[in-house]
């Protein structure tokens, strides 16, 4: 710069120069600090302040010179070994050295703080190599071996599940016509035919049926298909759960013999018809009927208006032949609730039966792959044994029989045993999760972008907010997967007397999982920016193809009032059987628990031993789970002695009970991710295992911290604390993030693009 030539003096404010002329603008606030630092330079003759003047002016005059002088700076930097915390002046007194003697030199050093935040950092601006942030040095590492917290993960299943992963290889899971519906349908029925020859259909059945009897084996398939195609773990759903499951647990042994050898081998396709258009999941007030004729031993299936079509029903379109139809049973013109009906839907030649009217559904927001269809009858016969009779049956004088007097009992007892259908959709639902979250953590450790100033760019992954975003649904992810583990396992070894408990606890967590993997696959589409876009990097399958998870096996929000119900039942039985001095001694444990809890040290304890204290956890879960459906009890009670209608004082409460259903669910997800870690054996996994539960504990108190707020059982400076602590667990826990999706196992076939090694 010219001007510089002919003030030799200025020199010392080149670094100034160079910081001014970077940001292009200066607004009037900053050239009002400038001057007033220029005025305490007594030294400044007024010529040498008009010449800075002209020179800060950012105009495009002394772009080329600004190169010359930040090379000339940056050797300086090098040359003299300058320390990192060297303000703007101290750098600029390296050019001006022959000055260091002279008073007007001393008295620009000595005032350079009033330049203020410009002395910030002002060597890493001309520097950035030098500059080391924890940023730029957190890295990946790994602090247990992969391997074995995978084989921790897969269980007593890791055989099946290799044995799966090998199969998949095969190029008849290769499908390559998405975009074409009817070429997309076929190749997914091919592939479901392949696995039924495999013996995968079967896999559930009891032995003389060519099965394990074991249907943890099932749900293990349909997890793991779901890494393939959700389209093919429906599709393999529907026709080997659903459909054989209505055969398998409502039929008797002549409908096992009859049907299930068929099924299993997809030698018959077929249907499970319970859905009505006008009804949804309200099962109890379907309009579709089955009249009685004693004469033939005939039932007449009937669609009386479009309200009662079913609706939605997967393999209808194209591919099934005969449909578990859900119907009111009508013998004599009396209504006796619910029953389940073997109806024949097409020939073997695939054409439509007489009096069976079938609409494809038509295009959907994802699953493709599946065949949905409208079915209508019209007065269709079907003969006796077609009924299927476990809890329904007719004598032979025509009289209604069933082991199970009462009509409310008798449907949900139905109800009941299929309820795995509830426990196998989210854990394929959770699958998409891990795919997912795989992708998308592998992509943020390698995908750096922005950083400091002039400085390397930084792996999106280490940014705090990025870190929030995903890994608590890591943790969750990961506390879900030991949770649907244990519903699992209750399903499978369950008597009957648990059998309302269970299925009030799979409906939650079905709720609570499914809407975890829409919100889960969301943030990884935003996580990936547009790469998140792209249809090569699978979350728009993913993210299409899940989302009528939260309808299947039943609208979440009604799936909640149903757990919501259940512990409002149970609780209304725990004060029946325990009379009025148990009912005292429960409500003054409750206070006691109150008092001890609330205490004024407990609430405001913000010591990290306490707040990582798994004792502290399910305490806090529990008085949240028990105070909310206390108040909701009373507050029902309350409505109903005021004279309102039963219907209508539910529905007041309505948000009150799902919140109920929430609190509970979220209390047994807590504890099983907290007894499925205390079984595990090897140390490292184990620690890393803790810190991911510490993460969803302290992350879902964190998430309903206004209700803890409001009900004083935490003070603001615990929130705080607890807020504080996730953020460094997030922090902890992303070091390993990379390694904990690995452990999921998912092939590199499977994952999206950006997310493959």
């Amino acid at each position: 710069m010219k001007v510089l030539d002919s003030h030799h003096r200025l020199s010392i404010f080149k670094p100034l120069i160079c910081l001014i002329h970077e940001d292009l603008v200066v607004s009037n606030e900053e050239q009002n600090v400038l001057d007033a630092y220029f005025n305490t330079q007594s030294w400044m003759t007024e010529d040498e302040k008009k010449a800075l003047r002209h020179i800060l002016d950012p105009s495009p005059q002394f772009q080329d010179d600004l190169s010359k002088l930040k090379s000339e700076i940056r050797s300086q930097l090098v040359k003299n070994n300058f320390k990192h915390d060297a303000g703007i002046i101290d750098i600029g007194s390296e050019l001006v050295r022959e000055h260091k003697s002279d008073d007007w030199y001393l008295t620009a050093v000595d005032n350079q703080h009033l330049l203020g935040f410009l002395n910030y950092e002002a060597v890493f601006h001309f520097y950035p190599e030098w500059r080391e942030t924890q940023s730029l040095k957190l890295d990946t590492y790994a602090s247990f071996d992969i391997k074995t917290l995978q084989s921790i993960l897969d269980g007593e299943h890791a055989g099946l599940i290799r044995e799966l992963k090998g199969l998949f290889e095969h190029n008849i899971f290769d499908f390559k016509n998405r975009e074409d519906t009817t070429a997309f349908r076929h190749e997914i029925y091919q592939a479901c035919a392949f696995l039924a020859v495999k013996g995968y259909g079967a896999i559930s059945y009891p032995k003389p049926y060519g099965g394990g009897n074991d249907m943890d084996f099932y749900f293990t398939a349909m997890e793991t298909i779901t890494m393939v195609d959700l389209s093919l773990a429906i599709k393999f759903g529907v026709q080997f759960g659903l459909f054989a499951g209505s055969v398998l647990n409502l039929g008797t042994k002549k409908h096992h013999d009859q049907y299930l050898g068929s099924i299993g081998l997809l030698d018959l396709p077929g249907c499970f018809a319970m859905t009505e258009t006008g009804h949804g999941s309200n099962v109890k007030g379907i309009q579709t009927t089955a009249h009685y004729i004693h004469q033939t031993r005939t039932f007449i299936i009937n669609t009386p208006d479009m309200d009662a079509q079913k609706e939605y029903i997967g393999n209808a379109a194209l591919h099934g032949w005969l449909a578990t139809v859900f119907a009111k049973l009508v013998i004599d013109n009396v209504d006796y609730g619910v029953a389940a009906f073997m109806v024949p839907i097409r020939n073997i030649e695939g054409q439509v039966c007489k009096g069976v009217t079938i609409e494809d559904s038509g295009n959907k927001m994802g699953l493709n792959g599946v065949d949905n269809g409208n079915i209508k009858f019209d007065h269709v016969s079907v003969p006796y044994d077609a009924l299927l009779d476990r809890f329904v049956s007719i004598d032979e004088n025509g009289n209604f029989q069933s082991p199970i007097q009462s009509e409310n009992k008798r449907f949900f007892t139905m109800l009941g045993t299929l309820v795995g259908g509830r426990i196998g959709v989210p854990r394929s639902a959770l699958t998409a999760s891990k795919i997912g979250l795989t992708t998308t953590i592998r992509y943020s450790n390698i995908r750096r972008q922005f950083g400091p100033a002039s400085g390397q760019e930084v792996p999106i992954l280490n940014y705090r907010m990025h870190q929030r975003r995903l890994l608590p649904l890591l943790a969750k992810t990961y506390a879900l997967h030991f949770a649907l583990r244990y519903v699992t396992a209750r399903y499978v070894h369950h008597e009957q007397s648990e059998a309302q408990e269970l299925e009030a606890i799979a409906a939650g967590i079905k709720a609570y999982a499914t809407w975890h993997n829409t919100s889960t696959l969301q943030e990884c589409r935003e996580c990936c920016g547009g790469k998140g876009f792209l249809s090569e990097n699978r979350i728009d399958d993913l993210k299409n193809d899940s989302d009528v998870y939260t309808t299947f096996e039943g609208d979440n929000t009604v799936l909640m009032q149903l757990v919501a119900k259940s512990r409002l039942t149970g609780f209304k039985q725990s004060f029946y059987h325990i009379g009025i001095t148990g009912y005292l001694k429960y409500f003054a444990s409750q206070a006691y628990s109150s008092v001890r809890q609330k205490n004024p040290i407990a609430v405001r304890n913000t010591d990290e031993d306490h707040l990582l204290d798994p004792d502290f956890h399910l305490s806090a879960f529990k008085y949240r789970e028990q105070d909310i459906l206390t108040s909701a009890a009373k507050r029902l009670k309350r409505l109903l002695d005021d004279g309102m209608d039963s219907f209508d004082a539910f529905n007041v409460c309505q948000h009150h009970l799902i919140e109920a259903a929430e609190a509970y669910v979220e209390r047994i997800v807590l504890e099983q991710f907290f007894n499925s870690i205390s079984m595990v054996k090897d140390t490292a996994c184990r620690a890393v295992l803790i810190q991911l539960y510490n993460m969803y504990a302290l992350f879902t108190i964190e998430a309903h911290k206004d209700w803890y707020l409001e009900s004083e059982y935490m003070a603001p400076s615990k929130t705080k604390a607890i807020r504080k602590l996730v953020n460094q667990l997030c922090w902890n826990i992303r070091k390993e993030a990379v390694p904990l999706v690995d452990a999921f196992g998912i092939p590199e076939k499977w994952l999206g693009v950006i997310g493959r090694k």
